[in-house]
């Protein structure tokens, strides 16, 4: 299932009045579906529009946006990708939506039923820590332009993996009636 457009989740979040740019609000939906059992289509635009819904085209788009999202998570192929800017973007821009991506899967993550997610043991734990990280991201001045770039994907790469991990590791967790802080192993 393909992923709707980045350029067209902004136009359309715009619209909506979402507090949240398409990352963030891609970056909350990947947490929440991550963290939180029964997690719904409805669930998402409550966290992300002011009013809690969306209207014509947006509503099917946003639909689409979660179908796809939900489908890639539970591929066993690893195809879920974060919602960026294309590569035809400015790299300052890719890079401030990776971490807006991050800041809102963190949100996510703490929103579902991972209580502190930078608690979390072992590999599971490392990878939310460098998402914290991540959440802090910026095009480093001093470096070249091909380093910049090499970076960048690297991360994108780390994230995208990272949340088929924590997807997979975190199963138990969003079980109906698991408790609230599950440990891992």
């Amino acid at each position: 299932m393909m992923q709707p457009d980045y350029a067209d989740t902004q136009h359309l979040l715009a619209q909506e009045h979402s507090l949240a740019d398409a990352a963030e609000a891609h970056g909350t939906l990947a947490g929440c579906l991550c963290g939180a059992s029964g997690y719904r289509f409805e669930d998402w635009l409550k966290e992300i529009l002011p009013e809690g819904r969306a209207t014509g085209a947006a509503t099917h788009h946003l639909r689409e946006l979660y179908d796809a999202t939900v489908a890639a998570l539970i591929q066993p192929d690893m195809e879920f990708t974060p919602q960026l800017p294309d590569d035809e973007a400015p790299l300052e821009e890719r890079t401030a939506a990776l971490a807006h991506w991050c800041q809102g899967f963190l949100y996510g993550l703490g929103a579902g039923s991972i209580t502190d997610a930078s608690e979390l043991p072992g590999e599971v734990g490392e990878v939310v820590r460098d998402f914290i990280e991540i959440s802090h991201a910026a095009v480093d001045a001093e470096s070249g332009e091909e380093s910049n770039e090499n970076a960048y994907t690297e991360l994108v790469e780390f994230v995208r993996v990272g949340v088929q991990l924590l997807f997979e590791e975190l199963a138990s967790a969003r079980r109906p009636g698991a408790p609230t802080a599950t440990p891992l192993h």
